[in-house]
């Protein structure tokens, strides 16, 4: 039987992964965990977070993943580690290849990032980047009223127009030819984003990136899925069952096997 690649995040934005998994490794199978209960991790406390990413990662390992890749920002800046000392198969975040791929993008040397405001207080994007490129100029926002939008499925709007023009109000003056999309929810967004940020600006999202570090790995330990019939994907959330479906067939452009999952919700702080 084939083994499946475990995928989570805090709620529906790590379908944008998916959907570049899709796209490069059809013949993958994907187990997926929106975490939409207890969204957003971005004001939650490291340890809460850490410890709804454990709680994650251990449900998904009844399905027996050849990898498991935490598509959620906060959750890599928080976890990523801690999730490899744990199992024993590749686990792989979505900060390092959102940064290689700015890196390669930038011609002036000026990324802007923007994610939740986890991620942007771990400063996970800025050494991610400098790491690469010392010389590198990060200049970082956090938008905390994005991922709420996206969980609502509020995609295009008048409020989202204008949600996203105070949001980035101070990077639109930044001399930037890069901006990071650094939280997977965000590339839902990403059509009043460009028009916000101006054609100058291109938007980076890790998702590509993300997928090809998983092709890479899964092809140089040999277990890249093989043969002709197309997987069946199994999805999983720990929130309202309809709005996550009615968002992955809007984003996946598909219906999906979907088991709600109930969590404890404790309140964020």
């Amino acid at each position: 039987m084939q083994q499946p690649i475990a995928v989570l995040d805090s709620g529906v934005g790590g379908l944008t992964v998916v959907k570049e998994m899709m796209r490069q490794l059809p013949r993958e199978k994907v187990i997926y965990f929106g975490d939409t209960a207890r969204t957003p991790y971005g004001p939650r406390p490291s340890r809460e977070v850490l410890h709804f990413t454990r709680e994650i990662v251990d449900y998904l390992l009844q399905f027996r993943p050849k990898m498991i890749v935490i598509a959620c920002n906060t959750a890599t800046a928080v976890a990523l580690e801690d999730i490899r000392s744990r199992v024993n198969v590749p686990v792989i975040g979505v900060i390092n290849p959102g940064a290689r791929a700015a890196i390669k993008r930038t011609k002036t040397g000026v990324i802007g990032v923007i994610g939740t405001q986890g991620t942007i207080n771990s400063g996970a994007y800025e050494h991610a980047l400098k790491e690469l490129s010392p010389h590198v100029h990060v200049i970082s926002e956090a938008c905390p009223a994005f991922v709420p939008l996206v969980e609502r499925g509020n995609f295009r709007s008048n409020e989202t127009y204008e949600t996203v023009l105070s949001s980035l109000g101070r990077l639109r003056k930044a001399p930037m030819d890069c901006l990071i999309l650094g939280c997977t929810h965000y590339p839902f967004l990403s059509d009043t984003i460009a028009e916000v940020m101006g054609d100058h600006v291109e938007l980076i999202s890790s998702a590509e990136e993300t997928a090809r570090d998983i092709s890479t790995i899964l092809h140089d330990q040999r277990k890249l899925a093989r043969g002709d019939q197309l997987p069946v994907h199994q999805f999983f959330c720990s929130g309202d069952p309809a709005i996550f479906k009615q968002i992955t067939l809007q984003w996946l452009g598909e219906q999906i096997e979907l088991t709600p999952v109930v969590w404890q919700v404790p309140q964020i702080g």
